[in-house]
């Protein structure tokens, strides 16, 4: 009886080897792995440091997409519209240059818009809902990009029509749109946009 254990053995060896994978010599390459970053926040603080004012989203990045957060931006009562809109956009640029909240760093969410952007209304000749901002939207990263135009075009900065109109100091304006697949992969995909005509 002690022989046939020992004979079987080596073969019930053999047959647990070959159940893994096995190693290959042939490259593969399947993308990165998938992230265990959950993109979720949790807590009631996330909601309570967003602050008081205008309720407003932002698009922060997290993993290799954009998700939005809340927000709060600070507009005085009485406020003209067209000022108005430029007050909210200078509060959503400053809401997306500013690090995440902790609970928001802590789920992986981060920015790529930089400090210091600042934002003006229409120059004389521009469409009424022209945001014109301190760097021209080329100069700016894929990702910092897609987070303005995405921000902006869903907020009361705009004509709430899924598009923002932006140009630089001076120069020629272009529509951007946000699209599903912008917000899916911000950091290989450039903002549907048009030049904007008669400017």
């Amino acid at each position: 009886m002690t022989v046939r254990r020992l004979l079987a053995l080596p073969l019930l060896g053999a047959l647990l080897a070959g159940c893994g994978i096995r190693a290959t010599e042939v490259p593969t390459d399947f993308g990165a792995a998938p992230s265990r970053v959950p993109c979720t926040l949790a807590g009631p603080d996330v909601s309570t440091e967003a602050g008081r004012g205008v309720p407003v989203q932002v698009f922060l990045l997290c993993g290799a997409s954009l998700a939005a957060v809340d927000r709060a931006v600070r507009v005085p009562e009485g406020t003209p519209d067209a000022r108005r809109r430029v007050i909210v956009a200078q509060g959503l640029l400053d809401q997306l240059a500013k690090s995440p909240y902790p609970a928001e760093r802590s789920a992986g969410y981060t920015t790529y818009v930089p400090g210091g952007l600042g934002v003006s209304g229409p120059r004389p000749k521009d469409p009424e809902d022209t945001l014109r901002l301190s760097t021209p939207p080329s100069r700016l990263t894929s990702y910092a990009l897609a987070q303005l135009v995405c921000t902006l075009s869903d907020s009361a900065a705009t004509e709430d029509d899924g598009s923002v109109i932006l140009g630089g100091p001076d120069g020629p304006l272009r529509r951007y749109e946000c699209t599903d697949e912008l917000r899916d992969h911000p950091g290989s995909t450039q903002p549907p946009s048009g030049e904007v005509a008669g400017v």
